[in-house]
């Protein structure tokens, strides 16, 4: 899989086309992660903005000790987490919260990104058998 779009999208085109998501057919195996999947409009994410890093970084976490420690803290976190990646320019914020307003659990800082979005939210869900990443329209 490429990391770069054969065609360039303006952010604007990237966030309407991502809208058009709304469920997913087919679920992509994370290659680093086997209780990682991601759906179509994750990987179209992926592709679209050179970002496959952001699906390594957020699956890097599941199973980790800081994720442990946040699921035995609090329960809601072994259904459901919410992530988001903000740029800080020229970097950007990576963190995963129970809920919003609420205080993260994981916050990673990222030096430097040519991500093209001000920000993307991405959500974790308990499939039964690890985590699915999704698009808050694929919910």
């Amino acid at each position: 899989m490429a990391n770069k779009p054969t065609e360039t999208l303006t952010p604007e085109q990237l966030l309407e086309n991502l809208q058009r998501f709304t469920g997913s057919e087919q679920f992509i195996q994370h290659p680093l992660s086997r209780s990682v999947v991601y759906t179509e409009g994750v990987h179209y994410l992926a592709e679209e903005a050179g970002a496959f890093w952001l699906i390594d970084a957020i699956a890097s976490y599941f199973g980790s000790p800081e994720m442990r420690a946040a699921i035995a803290q609090d329960e809601r976190l072994e259904s459901l987490q919410f992530w988001n990646l903000k740029l800080t320019d020229p970097g950007a914020v990576l963190t995963a919260q129970a809920d919003k307003g609420e205080t993260p659990f994981i916050t990673q800082e990222i030096p430097f990104t040519d991500f093209p979005l001000r920000g993307i939210d991405i959500w974790a869900g308990f499939n039964g058998a690890g985590w699915t990443l999704y698009l808050p329209s694929e919910h």
